[in-house]
């Protein structure tokens, strides 16, 4: 077996940077972290742990050695903040009405928010499936594209990432979920719409493979694709997406959006296809539907694929939550009255001046790319080559979770920004002085 770790994806567990900070921590955290490494499996990105936590608010996460950390990670569930107390109280107040639903019946609550999505749509999608969580949605919307179309084979972006089962890797492109796993033959992988490292070609190359694909295999019958890149922020432009809408019309492909990681306000806008004015045929969404508290994922698809009534696609035990449901419920209420997708534009507008003008003060910043509150800043050992410095980037990020930012790294060497969308502009602002400093120290 080769034991090479993977740098494509998140820190790896035992890496030397990592292994000289949990050094620094006290005896207590040490014991905690050996007692949950002796007790669970061993994987890549997991498990052995960076830390123990013992309590999250607002943008804040607490260590048991006290020390407060600002959460530019997440994994994305903390739109509106950890431990909402908006949120919490709707979520209680289900607690004591009805915690669980079981299988062949509803609620009221999760009609509501189903109503809800709906209403967010574009009109032509209005039909809804919930499961709990991202992965499970992904496997969904799979299985209902091949009873729409017929059809088994897939594509997606080369290094994709749309969740861990055998059934969403295989319909991904992420090397770190599908070592070891065998063949995957029914998914296609092109090149994504790289602007950084193929500032040219990029889009114009993925959109030659897509359609080359297309011409050549009639058994594709969806293509499935994040909107906006999550892990190293990849925004294509608006024309690419709209000819990618068009090449699946045009060869009566399935587009499947995955916004589970980036929904919700995250881009500045709800959803993230709205900034191309284009309609996915299925939606998966994730992650932030839950607050933070719940999990909870669903899909949303047109009218007219409600063709599966004699299939499973789901069936899942939590699918009709009640308690996922409130808190769905809870956090579009709270992104609405307190305008936080005015709020992430506005703090789009104050990083893209902060971090253009640490960029113009330091080489080893190549490229900084961001919409609304989702940001990726790429070090290089040198802006003309664009070679990563996968090194750099875990020595800043440990420099920075020194100063009390926490964030993680994408492709060993981009570091990934997603902060509450209810930051402010201090507290943003604090965020780029603690990365300069780091990047002072190691440079």
């Amino acid at each position: 077996m080769d034991k090479t770790p993977l740098l494509t994806e998140g820190d790896v567990n035992l890496s030397p940077f990592r292994i000289a900070w949990q050094a620094g921590l006290e005896k207590e955290t040490n014991d905690l972290l050996q007692s949950d490494a002796r007790y669970f499996l061993h994987q890549s990105l997991s498990t052995p742990c960076l830390n123990v936590i013992e309590s999250a608010e607002g943008i804040y996460i607490t260590d048991i050695q006290g020390k407060k950390y600002m959460d530019f990670h997440g994994n994305n569930v903390h739109q509106v903040g950890h431990r909402n107390p908006y949120v919490i109280e709707k979520v209680k107040a289900q607690l004591d009405h009805l915690p669980f639903c079981p299988r062949r019946y509803t609620n009221q609550p999760i009609i509501e928010l189903a109503k809800k999505l709906v209403g967010l749509m574009p009109s032509g999608l209005s039909r809804v499936l919930f499961c709990p969580g991202g992965t499970s949605a992904i496997g969904m919307a799979l299985k209902l594209a091949r009873v729409i179309t017929g059809k088994t084979k897939v594509v997606s972006y080369v290094d994709s990432f749309h969740g861990a089962s055998l059934d969403a890797i295989a319909a991904g492109g992420e090397d770190q979920f599908k070592k070891y796993m065998g063949e995957f033959t029914d998914t296609i992988n092109i090149p994504g719409p790289d602007n950084y490292r193929s500032p040219e070609a990029g889009e114009a190359n993925s959109l030659a493979a897509f359609e080359k694909v297309l011409k050549e295999n009639k058994q594709v019958g969806a293509f499935m694709a994040e909107t906006i890149r999550n892990t190293d922020v990849q925004i294509p432009s608006y024309s690419y997406w709209k000819s990618i809408r068009a090449l699946c019309d045009e060869y009566k492909v399935l587009l499947i959006l995955d916004e589970i990681p980036i929904a919700f306000g995250r881009t500045g806008k709800m959803f993230a296809f709205e900034h191309y004015g284009i309609e996915p045929d299925i939606l998966c969404l994730g992650k932030g539907l839950g607050a933070g508290i719940i999990p909870m994922a669903g899909i949303i698809a047109r009218e007219e694929y409600n063709i599966a009534e004699e299939v499973s696609l789901g069936h899942y035990t939590f699918e009709k939550n009640p308690l996922g449901a409130a808190a769905g419920l809870a956090m579009l209420e709270f992104i609405d009255q307190h305008a936080l997708l005015d709020q992430a534009k506005s703090c789009e507008a104050f990083l893209n001046k902060k971090l253009s003008a640490l960029k113009e003060k330091y080489p080893v910043i190549g490229d900084i790319r961001g919409i609304g509150l989702l940001w990726g800043i790429e070090l290089v050992k040198d802006p003309v080559t664009k070679e990563r410095d996968t090194e750099l980037a875990s020595r800043v990020m440990y420099r920075c979770l020194e100063k009390g930012l926490s964030f993680k790294v994408s492709q060993g060497n981009v570091l990934q920004w997603v902060p509450p969308l209810t930051i402010k502009e201090s507290e943003l602002q604090e965020a780029v002085d603690i990365l300069e400093k780091a990047l002072t120290q190691e440079i």
